[in-house]
């Protein structure tokens, strides 16, 4: 409890600024089930992640597009927007828990996508760089 100014009034210590919902100013929000649990979530406070992926898997590609008339063919891609509650979130390491300080860093996170340098090199034959001892097993 922390005294707020010369008044007396007490006022509880808050974990987050937002109280965890992102509803300001709203009464109320309507609730979503979370995809994993089907439990109630407020959608304000829903984890939500959008998740853009082939229908086809990356095994099937080639096939398909060897069997295709076409020459050039898009892909059809499957559009699907995750909403889940925090346990589910937190359990399936979509959110992590942060500490008090890492907790006021509102970027997002940093995107990791495949470099093109850790690509095996074609013209030396494999994974082997030029100049590198073979491996022993």
């Amino acid at each position: 409890l922390r005294a707020h100014g010369s008044s007396t009034r007490l006022e509880m210590t808050r974990k987050r600024r937002n109280g965890g919902r992102s509803k300001h100013g709203r009464g109320h929000v309507n609730y979503v089930r979370c995809t994993n649990c089907a439990r109630c979530v407020p959608k304000d406070k829903a984890v939500k992640k959008f998740v853009i992926r082939n229908i086809v898997e990356a095994a099937a590609v080639r096939d398909l597009t060897e069997a295709s008339v076409y020459d050039v063919y898009p892909l059809p891609k499957l559009y699907h927007k995750l909403m889940y509650c925090v346990s589910c979130a937190i359990h399936s390491k979509i959110v992590r828990n942060r500490s008090r300080q890492a907790r006021r860093d509102r970027n997002p996170p940093p995107r990791f996508r495949p470099r093109i340098d850790d690509q095996p090199n074609r013209q030396t034959g494999g994974g082997q760089q030029q100049g590198s001892a073979p491996i022993r097993t």
